[in-house]
């Protein structure tokens, strides 16, 4: 899905990367604690769906090489983080609405989950469907 048409779907306005619009991610992950974002995510290029608008989720972002980082609830990053994602090229989007619609809207739209690794809890791989 083109960051384009995540903007559309879920109200949301670049921050930076409007150049980018058309920079497909094809999965999503959505935490607020950036070390499950570091010991879950197992792919590149996801979408990042978060609440923490400090330097670090930008840090996190580059790092696990992610598409885009969409910031919900309103909130906006203070000047230096986007700064810093401007230097990285990784686009900032933003929406008011909550994490939870907003994950609902796009899953819906076929967004689909990123590919986690497997956790201590699952006695099945990942993303094996559960009876």
């Amino acid at each position: 899905m083109k960051l384009r048409e995540i903007a559309e779907l879920v109200e949301a306005e670049f921050i930076t990367g409007a150049d980018q619009a058309e920079r497909e991610v094809s999965r999503a992950f959505a935490a607020d604690l950036l070390s499950d974002v570091l010991a879950m995510v197992q792919e590149e290029g996801v979408l990042l769906i978060t609440g923490m608008i400090t330097p670090q989720v930008v840090r996190v972002a580059e790092v696990m090489n992610m598409g885009a980082v969409l910031f919900v609830r309103g909130k906006l990053p203070a000047t230096a983080t986007v700064e810093y994602a401007m230097g990285t090229g990784i686009p900032l989007l933003a929406t008011r609405r909550i994490m939870f619609e907003t994950c609902g809207i796009l899953y819906k739209a076929g967004l689909h989950a990123a590919q986690r690794k497997q956790m201590p809890l699952d006695h099945a791989p990942p993303d094996a469907t559960r009876s």
